[in-house]
């Protein structure tokens, strides 16, 4: 039963990373493209890492995946935010750039 979980899990986990490699390359601008990556990304490696602590079992092991998953859960948002603003500020609109 544990297996056909680990095996669901996987399978979720791989579905959403190649929506967000979908939606990398066919959405129009960089924002959704972000958002697509960001969003389907960390959902996919979250669910891929569940199965990941599924399969080890074991404390130490669980522990790591539990730190990993709040490194990526802690960072992604961050660096989207980050890349949205420094776009936000450099894109050009009207022919001027952005703040000018």
């Amino acid at each position: 039963m544990i297996d056909v979980l680990k095996g669901l899990l996987i399978l979720g986990g791989g579905a959403f990373v190649l929506i967000a490699a979908i939606g990398i390359v066919r959405l129009p601008d960089l924002l959704t493209r972000m958002h697509a990556s960001t969003k389907a990304g960390t959902l996919g490696s979250l669910l891929i890492l569940v199965a990941l602590a599924f399969d080890i079992g074991t404390v130490s092991g669980t522990s790591k995946v539990l730190a990993t998953v709040f490194f990526l859960l802690l960072t992604a948002p961050i660096a989207a935010h980050m890349i949205g603003r420094a776009y936000a500020r450099t894109s050009v609109k009207d022919g001027k750039p952005a703040g000018k």
